[in-house]
Parts: C-alpha cells; structure tokens; sequence
C-alpha cells in the first residue's frame, strides 16, 4: 500500500462519488475506481457499498477512513518537517564554545539566531579549543566556537572578534586603590604573575611573555591555572596579578579590579569553525546569522 492509494481512497469517501472523486484527483474513473477495488483487495475488506445511483462507506470503510485521515496528515507533516530541516530552518545543531567566548559573543549570537530560528534546538558544550577540535572530528559537535591558530586541516575558520588583553589586580594591591583606569605593564613589572599553561594557548602565552619583556621584564610566573574563574579566585586571594582577556570583566569577581593598559597588548582571537565538507543548512544558517553581526 502506498500513500497515493490513501489519498485515493480519502478522496472518494469524501466525495462519496467516483466521478467527482476522479475529477478532483485529476484522473480518469475508471483507474480510480481499479485503485479502489486493488486496495479493498489488499485489505481483504469491503470498504464502500456500491450501487448504480450511491456509494457509501461500510463499517470499515468508516473506520478506515478515520486512520487513513490521520496517516496522511502525519505524512504530510513529516514532509513539511524535512523540508523545513532541509532548508536549515528547523533541526538540531551541537555547539562548543570556551570561557571567554561565553563571556564576550556567545550570547548575541544565541540570542539572534534564537530569534530567527527558534525551531533549531542548540545544544551547547563549553570545551576548550583542543577538546572543540577533537569533538569536531568525532563529530560529537557540528560546529565550535574557539581561538585560533589550530592545526586541523579537515576544519574552515573564520575570525569573527578579538579582544585585548587587559590586567587583573587584588582590590587591596596599591594599584587597585589608583585613580587611573589605565596602568602600564610596566607597574606589573616586580609583581608576582598567574597565568594559564602554555600548552592551552601556546601562542598567547608567548605573545604575554614576549610583551612584558618589550616593557622590559620577564614575568614572574609563580602559579598557573585554568579556567579563567581559577584564575580570577587565586587573583583575588592575592596571590598575585594577571594579564587576561577584555571579557572578563563581565563576571565581576569579587576582590578582583581590572584595569586597562596602555600599551597596545596582544589579541585573544575567538573564531568559528566547522567541517570544511560540511553541508549541514543549520549551519550555514548560523554562519549567515553571525556575519551580520556587529561585535563591539
């Protein structure tokens, strides 16, 4: 049995009449009425009682009637579903992302793209950009949200915002109680220094470095920790100061003050990334969605 023979049958137990069943269905009689007595066949069941003048549906013809109603309703919903999915307007979508995008673009991008595509449920993961990769490839997720530069050639990035770098002090060293809302890195110079290990963003990391010892010192790193709320606790315990990402001053650590430098620092970059192969429309959605925006 195949749809067309429900839609056949559908048509006359509405119409009562084959002629203008036939009529509606754009063919001729006599093959519909060869569709009917095919399906009545198939089903080892009268479904219409027959005269030269009436046609009427028999007990189960009417219950027919009713599931028949029913399948063909949930088919067409099913084929509206995968057009819609198909069109990138409906579906699922796994996304990771990291602690200072959380912080900086993560939620105007979830909000708009919410807003206009609210039938594409997002599932999100907050994964570091090594463990984004890796689920990448695994295809555990479709599509991260991460800092570059990464060595993964089955992947297409693309830049979408960077941030400075910015210093976090205790809220009892002297430089906190200062005026200023800029410093120099040149004031952090005899300060002991918590930052992240290196192997989490070797590049960064060395730009840090290679930064303070333009201004001319090598900072003292006497603890590294991650994530970046580690790193803010131990900041705001006193252990020491930090050179960290713009974006965190969104979390408003308790005992921590941020101040801006004034030298130009290095660049945290978050880009986007996805299977180069991939056709997913979700994703491409998503990608239409975040080029359009202005981050500031």
């Amino acid at each position: 049995m195949e749809l067309r023979h429900l839609r056949y049958f559908v048509a006359v137990a509405e119409e009562l009449h084959f002629g203008r069943a036939a009529e509606r269905l754009h063919m001729a009689q006599q093959p519909l009425s060869r569709q009917i007595r095919n399906l009545e066949l198939e089903l080892g069941v009268s479904l219409f009682h027959r005269t030269k003048r009436t046609v009427r549906l028999t007990e189960a013809g009417k219950a027919f009637w009713e599931e028949a109603k029913k399948t063909l309703t949930q088919a067409e919903k099913a084929i509206v579903v995968a057009q819609r999915v198909g069109r990138g307007e409906a579906g699922h979508l796994q996304i990771g992302f990291t602690g200072p995008v959380l912080n900086s673009i993560l939620p105007t991008i979830i909000r708009q793209f919410q807003d206009r595509f609210p039938d594409i449920h997002l599932q999100l993961k907050r994964l570091s950009t090594d463990e984004q990769v890796n689920a990448l490839r695994d295809e555990e997720i479709q599509i991260g949200l991460l800092h570059p530069p990464i060595d993964a050639p089955f992947l297409t990035q693309e830049v979408i915002y960077q941030e400075p770098l910015i210093a976090a002090i205790p809220d009892i060293h002297p430089l906190a109680k200062q005026a200023p809302k800029q410093i120099s890195v040149k004031d952090l110079a005899s300060e002991p220094f918590i930052l992240f290990p290196r192997r989490v963003g070797p590049i960064l990391y060395d730009a840090i470095i290679s930064f303070c010892q333009h201004a001319g010192f090598s900072p003292m790193v006497i603890q590294e920790a991650f994530p970046q709320q580690t790193i803010l606790g131990l900041v705001a315990s006193g252990l020491g100061v930090s050179l960290i990402h713009a974006s965190v001053e969104r979390i408003q650590q308790q005992g921590v003050v941020t101040k801006s430098l004034i030298e130009a620092t290095p660049q945290l970059q978050s880009a986007i990334v996805w299977p180069a192969s991939t056709s997913h429309p979700a994703i491409l959605k998503l990608l239409e969605v975040i080029r359009e925006i202005s981050f500031d």
